[in-house]
């Protein structure tokens, strides 16, 4: 199963999502999306991929959100990519993409729904334990 993750080395979560899936025994293809950012036709599909508007893909925390004004509902989502792309700090992360969906995994547990044959458990950096939700019977 190919694994992929729009990490950021310097996000906790996003840090705790990569050991979640490699702990699965995943080896996933590493994008550090803030040396190697994707270009606007990537944006749109992992947006689409996920179900999110493009708005929803912003990050406010540790970023230049509030400096550019990004909360104003004027700017169109064509405008709101574009300054993903000249600040990709602005892109939310993690994200993770699998045969089984796309995401944005936060918190990182939500990965665990990706993942062929994820761990039942996980301990984050934090000390938290978070399990795995059992499946659904229908």
């Amino acid at each position: 199963m190919t694994v992929t993750i729009y990490h950021n080395p310097d996000c906790g979560t996003s840090r705790n999502t990569l050991a979640i899936i490699e702990a699965s025994g995943e080896t996933p293809v590493v994008i550090e999306y803030l040396k190697t950012p994707p270009d606007r036709a990537r944006l749109l599909e992992l947006t689409k991929a996920m179900g999110i508007s493009v708005r929803a893909l912003l990050r406010e925390k540790g970023t230049p959100y509030a400096e550019l004004g990004l909360g104003d509902v004027k700017w169109s989502d064509d405008e709101l990519i574009g300054f993903m792309l000249a600040h990709p700090i602005l892109i939310n992360r993690p994200i993770v993409e699998t045969p089984k969906g796309t995401r944005l995994c936060r918190p990182s547990e939500l990965v665990f729904d990706l993942l062929a044959h994820p761990v039942d458990s996980f301990v984050k950096e934090d000390g938290e334990v978070v399990t795995r939700p059992a499946p659904a019977h229908g």
